[in-house]
C-alpha cells in the first residue's frame, strides 16, 4: 500500500521556462540552460563520489561562471543575480496542483525531496504557491550528499517512518529514479522534456507525460 509520494522539484514540478528566458538574454544557443544544468549535476556527482559537499547554490554559481568563461562572455554580478535568482521564482506546471490535491484526498502524504538547499526549496514552494500542498520537504543539506546517492532517500524514509515499498519517487530525471529504485522505492517517471530515458538504468514502475495520469496510477496501486 502506498502511503507516501516523494517529488523532485526542478523540472519535475517546476517549469524552467523563466530560467531559460534569462539565459536567452545572453546566449543564442537554446541548449545552453541544459548544458549549464548538466554541469551542475556533474559537479554534484563528482563531489558526492569523493565524499565532499557544497550546497546547490554555490555549485550553480560555479557552473555559471564556467559557462560564461567558456563562451568568452562577461558575467556581471547583476547577470549572475538575474539568472540564479530566477531559480527561486520558477512557476509550477499546470498539472501540479490538481495532482497533489488528488493524492492528499486519498490520504497519501506529499513530500518534496530536492538537491536544492533548505532555504531555496522553501522559497521555491512559496513562490510557486505549492507550499500548502506539501506535508513536508527535505533537502540534501540534511545528509550532505546529492541525489542520486542513496543517503537522502534512506534519510527521508527513516524520518517519515515509512517503508521503501510504501513510497513512490516521482521525477523527470532518470538518474534520480535509479537512485530511488536502488533503495527499493517504487518509481514514477514524468516525461517533461524531449529526452531518452537511459536504457541502461532500471525502468520506472510508472511512466507518463502528465502528472495527473501518474498520480492516478499511483492511487491504483492501493
Amino acid at each position: 500500500m502506498i502511503k507516501t509520494v516523494l517529488f523532485d522539484m526542478n523540472e519535475t514540478l517546476l517549469n524552467l521556462s523563466l530560467l531559460k528566458e534569462n539565459f536567452d538574454k545572453h546566449f543564442e544557443d537554446p541548449t545552453i540552460p541544459k548544458y549549464w544544468f548538466a554541469k551542475v549535476l556533474h559537479y554534484s556527482t563528482v563531489m558526492g563520489a569523493m565524499d565532499e559537499y557544497t550546497d546547490f547554490g554555490k555549485l550553480s554559481e560555479a557552473a555559471l561562471e564556467s559557462l560564461f568563461l567558456e563562451n568568452e562572455k562577461e558575467l556581471t554580478d547583476e547577470t549572475k543575480k538575474d539568472i540564479l535568482g530566477s531559480f527561486k521564482r520558477l512557476p509550477a506546471y499546470n498539472d501540479v496542483s490538481e495532482a497533489l490535491k488528488l493524492l492528499r484526498e486519498n490520504n497519501i502524504k506529499v513530500i518534496a525531496v530536492t538537491n536544492s538547499s533548505y532555504e531555496m526549496v522553501k522559497e521555491q514552494l512559496t513562490n510557486s504557491k505549492l507550499i500548502n500542498l506539501f506535508d513536508s520537504y527535505y533537502s540534501v543539506d540534511a545528509v550532505q550528499k546529492y541525489k542520486p546517492f542513496k543517503d537522502i532517500y534512506q534519510y527521508v524514509l527513516k524520518q517519515e517512518k515509512v517503508n521503501a515499498d510504501e513510497t513512490v519517487m516521482v521525477a523527470t530525471h532518470d538518474w534520480d529514479l535509479i537512485g530511488a529504485k536502488k533503495v527499493g522505492l517504487v518509481t514514477a517517471y514524468i516525461n517533461r522534456k524531449k529526452d531518452q530515458y537511459n536504457p541502461y538504468y532500471l525502468n520506472p514502475d510508472i511512466s507518463s507525460t502528465n502528472l495527473l495520469d501518474v498520480v492516478e496510477e499511483i492511487i491504483k496501486l492501493n
